[in-house]
């Protein structure tokens, strides 16, 4: 350490340098240190083997909570009727049964077998074709102009929802069968496509645009996550596109709607009353809301605030903040929905998580869409949050498969069946989940040509009988190679010596 040397007269003094101190971290430094931590902790996080599983657990609860405030704000006033008898909470307390039904449903879909869920998608199907025609005759009841109800008692049950969910079990079934010949378009196609199409067709007898447009969801999703060539999808949506004009145009109602979003503000009192109101509701809420149970859309200013528009109220009511929350939750189930989808071996699975999760994203959408002014109206319902019933049952069931697809990931099967359920498992009562294996191919399905499907990428594919076996023979047959060298190389002493204790042990063996 290099000092100062001083002289004064014949006194020579030493004078020590002081510390410098060490230089300040920039406060940039600081936040980037912070921000790589919070994402390496939450990389460490995600890549735990039950992070899907665990992530859908909290979308459901976290979306079902906030339906279950939302609808408690936006129904007393609907709910009240001295001519009846009801109450402020009458429909609060039925959407309140409804949820405990549809947590019985998810427990059901969480728990029950995927294999078996796949094996009775067929039967499945063929019940809800049968409902779908049931509900065109005098047992079916008509709600807001459609004949699509079935009436039981004071709740009601809509085919259409369960037909969805059938229509994504058993297509992805079908379509995983026939994945080695779904290049010809005749095995793509058919069965799926007509089926479906018979699914439109009795939804639109009822009628009901927005059914048959979530049921067209389902099927893009299906031709999509197995493979289908690109081209077949801008046929499908242009012929879409041109159903749907017919359809608007041949149904005053429906020509009126298109009419009321093409110029909103031509009649703000007949058919664009609601988009209207809608908008007002948003533009009232500003960035923080006016406080749960402040709205003045739930005081019949906008009808129907529970069920189809009440994303309008959490605008009003809780601001853009609520609205943003809302989008982030939706954001949060399409990002982990595909996640599982991919992350997943069983093709049928991957197939099925994939287009439940564009099914469940795909409505949320065209029900935000159309509350902002961004599509037209047509009566679809916020998963999860609108007022419940049909809708609100069969999403919580597709949550419950989705959570049971995420169990099936695996990294999650090794971590279940070595370490255990876990404090979910335990209390959820979940049988651990087997781990996938492929299906044998059978040599009369390889000469019809149709074979057991695999969607799977080509590498993970297992290799064919061939050169299974031929990979089985080739370290034999190196090994005997190796051999025969040695053999020759180790001389002729060597080899009359085995040949001696061969026929030695020769002549003991007679003996």
């Amino acid at each position: 350490m290099s000092s100062a040397t001083t002289q004064r007269g014949s006194r020579v003094t030493t004078a020590e340098p002081k510390p410098v101190p060490p230089p300040k971290r920039p406060r940039r430094e600081r936040k980037e240190s912070g921000f790589v931590a919070f994402r390496t902790a939450l990389t460490a996080w995600l890549s735990r083997p039950l992070a899907s599983f665990h992530l859908v657990l909290a979308l459901t609860g976290v979306l079902t909570v906030i339906g279950i405030v939302m609808v408690l704000s936006a129904s007393s006033v609907a709910s009240y009727n001295p001519k009846t008898g009801s109450g402020v909470y009458s429909l609060f307390i039925k959407h309140l049964v409804f949820v405990a039904l549809g947590s019985v449903v998810f427990w059901l879909g969480l728990r029950v077998k995927l294999e078996r869920i796949r094996r009775m998608s067929a039967t499945a199907t063929v019940i809800c074709l049968g409902l779908l025609v049931l509900v065109l005759t005098p047992l079916g009841s008509t709600v807001n102009g459609s004949q699509g109800w079935f009436k039981i008692g004071e709740f009601t049950f809509q085919p259409v929802e369960a037909a969805k969910v059938a229509l994504a079990f058993w297509g992805a079934h079908i379509l995983v069968i026939k994945y080695n010949v779904i290049h010809q378009w005749r095995h793509l196609l058919v069965p799926v496509v007509p089926i479906a199409l018979l699914m439109f067709a009795l939804v639109m007898l009822q009628p009901d645009l927005g059914g048959t447009v979530t049921l067209a969801v389902v099927l893009l999703a299906l031709l999509w996550f197995a493979g289908a060539p690109k081209r077949l999808f801008g046929v499908i949506l242009a012929g879409g596109l041109a159903g749907v004009l017919v359809l608007a145009v041949i149904a005053p109602y429906r020509l009126a709607r298109v009419m009321s979003f093409l110029s909103p503000d031509a009649d703000v009192s007949a058919e664009g009353f609601q988009a209207n109101q809608a908008k007002l509701a948003l533009a009232d809420g500003g960035v923080l809301g006016k406080g749960l149970g402040q709205g003045a859309a739930s005081w019949n200013y906008l009808p129907n605030v529970q069920n189809d528009f009440i994303f309008a109220l959490i605008g009003e009511e809780l601001g853009l903040i609520g609205c943003v929350v809302v989008l982030a939750l939706f954001g949060g189930v399409a990002i982990v929905g595909l996640r599982i989808a991919t992350r997943n071996i069983d093709p049928w699975i991957r197939i099925v998580s994939g287009t439940l999760t564009v099914f469940l994203v795909a409505q949320a959408g065209i029900n935000i869409g159309y509350v902002v002014g961004l599509l037209p109206v047509t009566g679809v319902t916020l998963p999860l949050i609108s007022y419940g019933g049909t809708s609100l049952v069969i999403t919580m069931l597709i949550m419950g498969v989705l959570a049971n697809a995420a169990r099936h990931e695996p990294e999650a099967v090794a971590a279940l069946r070595t370490q255990g359920p876990g404090k979910f498992g335990r209390l959820l009562r979940l049988p651990a989940p087997d781990p996938y294996r492929p299906p044998a191919t059978r040599k009369a399905a390889g000469r019809s040509g149709a074979k057991a499907a695999r969607p799977a990428p080509r590498a993970a594919r297992p290799a064919p009988a061939q050169e299974r076996r031929r990979s089985v023979r080739e370290p034999v047959r190196r090994s005997a190679a190796r051999t025969s060298t040695a053999t020759s190389r180790g001389g002729a002493a060597r080899t009359t010596a085995s040949r001696g204790t061969r026929s030695t042990a020769n002549r003991r063996g007679h003996r």
